[in-house]
């Protein structure tokens, strides 16, 4: 089981990887870029998206689920060992009947054996207006018992390719036998 899930990180991982093709003649291996011809306007912009989710854990139809469970040896309150994975609705406001604007993608691993904390890779999968089809991604470290917790921004697709920021989460409202309530403020340097 270990193997697996260190396969699946390193799968992970491999794919974030960016490679650039040889243009320069002097290196023969690294070449800059016309921004234009990536589809890039020359002016940065700034946004700042405020989205909510709605896990739900149990039932019919869960929208997060634990794969992997917490590893007995270790106190079971911090979700060591843990593997998740979450698709579910992005919405403009805490309520779950608040209109839909996208969804998230993820997985969730608990990686402390000290406190409840979370290695998220999420990706904020748009569906309105301008940025329908595009992607921010969002990868880090989650520590739940903080009223607003960081993680970084690491990159998106559509409007949001070169992507920088962070994101601020927090927990609205938390059942861990049957649903939750999530916000998150994703402020991102992109161009376009």
């Amino acid at each position: 089981m270990a193997t697996q899930f260190f396969i699946l990180t390193l799968l992970i991982f491999c794919s974030t990887l960016t490679f650039t093709t040889a243009q320069d003649t002097n290196t023969g291996f690294v070449g800059s870029p016309d921004p234009k011809a990536l589809g890039l306007k020359e002016k940065l912009s700034f946004s700042h998206f405020r989205f909510y989710f709605h896990e739900r854990f149990a039932g019919s139809n869960p929208t997060s689920v634990f794969v992997v469970p917490p590893v007995p040896k270790y106190n079971s309150s911090t979700l060591f060992g843990t593997v998740g994975f979450m698709d579910t609705s992005l919405t403009v406001g805490p309520e779950p009947t608040s209109k839909v604007v996208g969804r998230i993608e993820g997985l969730v691993a608990g990686t402390s054996q000290r406190e409840f904390i979370l290695l998220v890779v999420l990706n904020f999968v748009l569906t309105e207006g301008k940025y329908n089809g595009s992607t921010i991604t969002v990868l880090g470290r989650n520590r739940i018992n903080q009223n607003i917790r960081e993680i970084p921004v690491i990159g998106g697709t559509g409007v949001f390719r070169f992507a920088t920021g962070y994101a601020e989460t927090n927990t609205i409202f938390l059942d861990p036998k049957t649903r939750s309530t999530i916000e998150y403020n994703i402020y991102v340097s992109h161009y376009y």
